[in-house]
């Protein structure tokens, strides 16, 4: 007999599991609805040439592909399987795959339905995606996001907006946290000051490994990208810099660098009378990997507890470009729904009310007082309140024993004598005190 078993790097998600995630989504919702943004959804899998080139070489290794429907290998010359090529293979037998985040399918949509939207167009979206990463702690293959975009603006309000919704949304759900932000414009002067703008990606993607590897391993990874010594001592002494205004001499002849101060600086100015419930803090070390981004970028980190990074995302200047409608801007933000979950359950942060998942448990003593508790779980039922009725009427240990087990609050117990009186015999469970009561004044508790 075949053991069941699900794909590495996945997950199943009990009762209790699934209404911690909706609460977290659900809070997360209506952040984004009190500003203005509007719910969307793609399909799950894409075009291989929607995803391909957008994520830089690292994200298109990790992408998962769906093998074509059918004898997918009929097609294949024989000399392209004897070459085993995977490269040249996958271009005869794959042309679609899950997608990777869900930015790069929002700019596929917005081009495919610029005619019909009115700019700029803010857009939520909470949907899962796919990374052939190697699974651990805080990193799965299957995951939700949830992503809020604003495309066809080039304005910093939205910079502004995306960090208050982060603020807002974090302490709603009770996480410490700090906001990072950086400006990848910033980061390009860095590579200028340091002779290296041929190698700017290189030196990006070895900065984005700092919190992972260290300055040794961001040494070794800039060596190995051929990058100069003397380059990488400039770029360790720039990464020292204490705070903005002390990067204007170095980017003296960095009108990018010099620009993407400016950009920060604009951004920090609108919060200036806004009182953020968390800490904002600009990162000079953070680079955010994806290399679609062009301007400025966030992060953000559990304060008083060890994950890795529960949000992130940034200004993206022509993303649409790509599919052929260039110049519409954008920026955005995703919420890493898995790893908050994680970090709420590690910091015992979820509501106890959660773990309810009906707030009256009937039970009854005979086949009589079974038939007029379904008659009274109805009416609760009809006014909308959350009511089960135990299955087997009998011994009451057994029904309380189950009550327990599913964390309901009230027990209404139903025998003879409250089928007389039109009344229940209602118990609460965390105190221990019944009393008879209507099944009006039993609505009322719900």
């Amino acid at each position: 007999m075949q053991k069941p078993s699900i794909p590495e790097g996945t997950r199943d998600f009990g009762p209790e599991q699934v209404r911690r995630r909706t609460f977290i989504f659900d809070t997360i919702r209506a952040v984004f609805v009190k500003f203005g943004f509007q719910p969307l959804e793609t399909p799950a899998m894409e075009n291989l040439s929607t995803l391909t080139g957008k994520y830089g070489d690292e994200g298109d290794k990790l992408l998962f592909k769906i093998l074509n429907n059918g004898d997918y290998l009929k097609d294949v010359e024989e000399q392209t399987l004897a070459l085993r090529d995977s490269g040249r293979l996958l271009k005869s037998i794959s042309k679609r795959g899950l997608r990777y985040d869900l930015t790069v399918p929002f700019a596929r949509y917005v081009v495919m339905n610029r005619g019909t939207l009115t700019f700029p167009f803010k857009r939520y979206q909470i949907q899962p995606v796919w990374r052939a990463d190697r699974p651990q702690r805080g990193r799965y293959r299957e995951f939700f996001q949830c992503d809020a975009d604003v495309i066809g603006s080039e304005s910093l309000l939205y910079e502004a907006e995306l960090t208050q919704i982060y603020d807002e949304a974090f302490a709603q759900l009770g996480i410490p946290v700090v906001i990072k932000i950086n400006n990848r414009k910033i980061l390009f002067g860095i590579a200028e000051a340091a002779g290296i703008p041929d190698k700017f990606v290189d030196m990006t993607v070895a900065i984005d490994k700092l919190d992972k590897v260290g300055i040794g391993g961001v040494r070794e990874e800039l060596l190995g990208r051929d990058i100069s010594e003397s380059a990488i001592a400039t770029i360790e002494k720039i990464l020292q810099a204490p705070d903005l205004a002390s990067l204007r001499p170095v980017f003296v002849n960095s009108e990018t660098g010099l620009k993407g101060l400016d950009e920060l600086e604009r951004v920090f100015g609108l919060l200036s009378g806004y009182s953020l419930k968390n800490e904002l803090r600009f990162d000079i070390t953070l680079a955010r990997g994806l290399s679609y981004y062009t301007g400025c970028i966030f992060e953000v980190a559990a304060k008083d507890f060890k994950m890795g990074s529960i949000g992130g995302g940034g200004r993206y200047a022509d993303l649409t470009g790509v599919f052929g409608v260039p110049g519409l801007s954008g920026v955005g933000i995703s919420f890493g729904a898995d790893r908050i979950y994680d970090v709420m359950e590690g910091m015992n942060l979820f509501p106890e009310t959660l773990t309810e998942s009906v707030k009256v448990l009937f039970a009854s003593m005979d086949e009589a007082s079974f038939e007029y508790a379904f008659q009274c779980i109805t009416r609760l039922r009809s006014a909308g309140v959350a009511a089960e009725l135990y299955p087997e009427p009998g011994k009451l240990k057994k029904q309380f024993e189950f009550a327990a087990k599913r964390n309901v609050p009230y027990m209404a117990i139903v025998g003879e004598s409250e089928k007389q009186n039109g009344t229940l015999m209602v118990k609460d469970q965390k105190t221990g005190v019944q009393k008879a009561m209507t099944v009006e004044e039993l609505i009322q508790l719900g």
